[in-house]
């Protein structure tokens, strides 16, 4: 690949690290020796290595970002749909709706006999789209018409 090719790679790619990579290859094939460009670029020579020989090997695909996975999730999609809507149908009943953590972590435990620390519950829910911002619940005894009647009174400072 000509020299321009990768500059002009390195100038349009978003990715910094893959940035960084293009810019290492193209010092190389320029005939810049590889302690040299690890040190103009400020990253260790083995890095420098492992991108131009994976240049080498693979071509320009080989300088790309591979696809991290990480852990997978503990709770399968099903269980995720049913802690959902769980955690949906609690917060819109008529006592209030109020859920503390431990009692995701309870019914998490209790229904799919998988552990969780509370704050692996926060992380979790967080994950699923909830937030912990809770607005004033409603008392189940409460009276809307009364309320409105309260409203309508007027008041001293009233014109």
């Amino acid at each position: 690949m000509p020299i321009l090719e990768l500059k002009r790679l390195a100038k349009t790619e978003k990715n910094s690290r893959t940035r960084l990579r293009y810019l290492a290859v193209s010092h190389f094939v320029e005939g810049e020796s590889r302690t040299a460009i690890a040190k103009y670029l400020k990253v260790a020579r083995g890095s420098v290595n492992s991108w131009v020989t994976n240049y080498l090997n693979q071509g320009i695909d080989g300088l790309k970002d591979a696809t991290h996975y990480g852990r997978p999730p503990r709770l399968s999609s099903q269980q995720q749909t049913l802690l959902i809507k769980f955690v949906d149908d609690a917060s819109r009943s008529d006592s209030g709706g109020r859920l503390q953590a431990k009692d995701v972590q309870q019914f998490i435990a209790d229904k799919f006999d998988i552990g969780y620390k509370i704050r692996n519950v926060y992380r979790l829910l967080h994950h699923l789209g909830f937030s912990w911002i809770t607005s004033r619940s409603r008392h189940p005894k409460q009276d809307m018409n009364a309320q409105l009647l309260f409203k309508k009174l007027p008041s001293g400072n009233d014109p």
